[in-house]
């Protein structure tokens, strides 16, 4: 019961996708307490922003990124989460659902949030291997995958979204062709003149196009090799993408008698005509219109959040839309209507020299449409208009040149930023308003554009709003806007790194919540980026005092597992030095035939790996595997990979295997700022690849090279060379010593990699020659190292913490980690 002594009522959510989440984010404003919420969502992720699967895929943003609302915001709210389990069935009558995987629960208020779908044409071969979609961050793996192997792709669609994939395509390296019906592009956004400016651009960047061209057969045998048009002409494609609209999923409404059209029916505050039943986002169609958009979403999302509060709210009666396009500098705007009719009047500049072109449609004196090309800094105040439908009668010329008309008084934008409403939308993809801003500057001293972004989001997704928000944050701050404000560590704080961890040993803090409190953090329960980071400073600095904050660690490190997209787990037990024996094996292998392990796979550090195991089972296997923990979810050392040495290889110089399992066996459970690998070569040959580790270690005759900051994922860098010394107990104190002033200097998420090349080798070296300094740094590692325990084990010991394993009713989801990556 609520304090009012009102009943709780079970509200249910059927999509975890951007409208229904944000709809809820207001609702838990205004009603914090009257909705005991759970979530059903398709994907194995959370919220994440689907407007940024472009930057994904064009290598601009990885998936923890794009994520809205990390795991901890639902843990945080209460809202029962469960992710890869859509719902399937509604029993409107008994107010219940029905999940994929069984699990029912009942409602009093059931939202339909369940998005769209790309729409797939019918074509001969569409079935074929190497045909997708863009709609989410599988769609993105793939394409990601394929250019691995492959080289030519074709997009078939030349609007918005099959521009961005066609983009993020060019960027990883293929051969990309989109193919368009018509014979411009985003026809639906822009005239032809600006359309052909677009193509222009495109083309100069790689992109290859073929107008006015309609597929008819999709070729090859199992994957697409090809594709056939109308006009006889073919061409070869090994990807194609289908970016040529969405489809409204309907299908679980239907089932369940809802009213529908193209979408799922709703009246002007997004009931359905099935009582307790509404429906938000691309899967509504309302007064016959199903919007893609994300701003009128988001409007449809706040007057139903305010009728489910029992606030008095006004009817939505539809939007007026925009659309951006932003790629590789291209920049585009196009809101309300931009063709020319017999009712209308236009303004055009066209500047073929620096490719700018602008259009304004009018109509009865009234601003109704625009079209901006390569300069769109005007088009939120343009689309202000076109929405407030106010008389722009003389103004004409001043909106499209911004020289005020002879005669007239030139009006700046700062005056025009005044004189914009404050309930006006600045951010369409966050929905953040003038107002929001405004108190954001004012109220909560965010006077700078990080600042004012990490408080409101505002700027924070596509960045077309970007030029607005900067001029609000002058019109509101003033003489102070843009004052100088320290980096902090996230949004939450102004105070950097180092002030964070020099404040924390001088006070003697001893908690991430003391940390917050005293500190001051504007966000009294931190984000996702702090709340790990603090729990990783205390630890390091006070390791035989600090108990580990489990909840402020990622799912995979609190799980000891890496979570896999389908929502099953990946298990790595430890295999030191990549060497193991004929018993080890047959435990692995007997596990793995126990528990019906559905992939065992060699990993890239030597492991094996065991994949697609429910959570459940995870203690099971642990206790019967009788091995330690691989660390392969943590920031940690994951891996020391070794190749023979002198043992067997007629190459070989030194132990390779053995220098390996001592350093494995020592550093196995230390906490590091990032993850940390390892390798050791027998020769200089190196074929463990000691040259792209954290730590490489390089044999010699008479001597061994330790290599640092070395990387081999996305961003290759060679390791440097550190030192040079003779003996294997040599190799164990640099690399001690290392190894802790890396986790006492570094960044939290900082490889040694970027923190080398922010701090230098030079000083790294000259920090460490020093044999007094070296040996200090060497006793905190091994005092730290005294205290750690294998974490397997500790759980299978531990009965209070093998029940966390047994409850697999809550959310399984992915919270700022990728499926495993070793």
């Amino acid at each position: 019961m609520r304090e009012n002594n009102q009943p709780i009522k079970k509200l249910v959510l059927a999509g975890n996708g951007m409208a229904g989440v944000r709809m809820l984010e207001h609702l838990l404003k205004l009603a914090p307490q009257a909705y005991e919420i759970t979530i059903f969502g398709a994907e194995p992720h959370p919220n994440y922003n689907r407007i940024l699967l472009s930057s994904v895929l064009a290598g601009g943003a990885d998936m923890n990124d794009i994520i809205i609302n990390q795991l901890d915001w639902y843990t945080d709210n209460a809202i029962t989460l469960h992710t890869g389990d859509p719902v399937v069935q509604i029993d409107p009558t008994a107010r219940r659902v029905i999940s994929s995987k069984g699990i029912t629960a009942e409602y009093d208020e059931l939202i339909l949030a369940t998005g769209s779908s790309a729409f797939i044409p019918p074509l001969p071969g569409s079935d074929k291997d190497g045909v997708i979609g863009f709609r989410d961050i599988r769609d993105c793996e793939t394409m990601m995958e394929t250019a691995r192997t492959h080289q030519k792709a074709a997009v078939i669609g030349g609007g918005l979204l099959g521009l961005e994939a066609a983009r993020g395509l060019l960027n990883l390296g293929m051969d990309v062709t989109v193919i368009h019906i018509n014979e411009h592009l985003m026809d639906r956004q822009l005239d032809r003149p600006a359309g052909l400016m677009l193509q222009q651009e495109l083309e100069a960047q790689g992109m290859k196009f073929l107008l006015s061209k309609r597929t008819v057969e999709l070729t090859g045998k199992r994957r697409v090799q090809g594709l056939r048009f109308t006009d006889g002409t073919s061409l070869e494609a090994d990807l194609v993408v289908m970016a040529v609209g969405i489809r409204p999923n309907i299908q679980l409404a239907q089932s369940a008698g809802l009213k529908i059209g193209r979408g799922i029916l709703v009246d002007d505050y997004m009931r359905t005509n099935v009582p307790g039943i509404s429906a938000v986002g691309e899967c509504a169609e309302h007064r016959g219109i199903g919007y893609g958009l994300v701003a009128p979403l988001y409007e449809q999302g706040t007057v139903l959040a305010k009728r489910l509060a029992g606030v008095e709210t006004l009817p939505y009666e539809g939007s007026v839309t925009s659309t951006k396009l932003k790629v590789s500098g291209v920049d585009v705007f196009s809101a309300g209507e931009f063709q020319d009719t017999p009712d209308t009047r236009s303004l055009r500049i066209q500047d073929d020299i620096d490719g700018i072109y602008k259009k304004l449609v009018m109509r009865d004196g009234r601003l109704i449409g625009a079209v901006l090309f390569g300069d769109t800094s005007d088009g939120a105040s343009l689309f202000s208009l076109i929405k407030s439908g106010e008389s722009v009668k003389g103004r004409e010329k001043e909106l499209l040149t911004g020289q005020p008309a002879v005669g007239a008084a030139a009006v700046s934008p700062l005056q025009r930023l005044e004189s914009m409403p404050d309930d006006e939308i600045v951010c369409g993809c966050n929905g953040v308003s003038k107002a929001a801003i405004g108190d954001a500057v004012q109220n909560k001293d965010c006077n700078t554009m990080k600042s004012l972004k990490a408080c409101t989001k505002a700027s924070a997704s596509c960045g077309g709003c970007a030029p607005l928000v900067e001029g609000l944050l002058q019109l509101y701050a003033g003489d102070n806007a843009g004052a100088a404000v320290k980096e902090g560590i996230c949004g939450c704080t102004s105070l950097d790194r180092d002030e964070v961890v020099s404040e924390i040993q001088r006070m003697g803090l001893k908690t991430v919540r003391e940390v917050m409190h005293v500190l001051d953090w504007a966000e009294p329960e931190g984000c996702s980026k702090c709340r790990p980071a603090l729990n990783y400073y205390l630890g390091m600095l006070w390791p035989g005092e600090y108990e580990d904050e489990k909840e402020s660690r990622f799912t995979n490190e609190r799980y000891h597992a890496n979570i896999q997209k389908d929502g099953t787990y990946s298990v790595v037990p430890r295999i030191y030095g990549g060497v193991t024996s004929p018993a080890d094996l047959m435990k692995i292998a007997a596990v793995a035939e126990k528990y019906n392990v559905p992939l065992v796979k060699f990993t890239g550090g030597q492991r094996l790996d065991l994949l697609g195991i429910q959570k459940e089972d995870l203690p099971k296997i642990w206790e019967e595997l009788d091995m330690p923990s691989g660390h392969a979810y943590g920031k940690t050392l994951r891996t020391v990979k070794t190749c023979v040495g002198d043992t067997f290889c007629r190459f070989g110089t030194k132990d390779a295997m053995g220098m390996g399992i001592r350093l494995e066996k020592a550093f196995e459970r230390m906490d590091t700022p990032a993850k940390v690998k390892l390798a050791v070569s027998g020769c200089p040959r190196n074929c463990a690849e000691s040259g792209i580790k954290d730590v490489g270690i390089v044999a010699l005759d008479g001597a061994w090279e330790l290599y640092v900051g070395g990387n081999g994922g996305v961003k290759i860098r060679a390791g440097e060379l550190l030192c040079t010394v003779k003996t294997e107990d040599e190799v164990m104190e640099w690399t001690s010593a290392f190894l802790q002033y890396y986790r006492e200097s570094a960044r939290w998420n900082e490889r040694t990699a970027a923190w080398i090349e922010r701090v230098g080798l030079d000083s790294i070296k000259e920090k460490l020659a020093d044999t007094d300094t070296r040996q200090a740094l060497v006793s905190r590692i091994e005092e730290t190292l005294s205290y750690t325990t294998d974490p397997w084990k500790k759980i299978i010991e531990d009965d209070s913490l093998r029940k966390n394993f047994e409850d697999l009713s809550g959310a399984a989801a992915l919270s700022g980690s990728s499926p495993a990556r070793h």
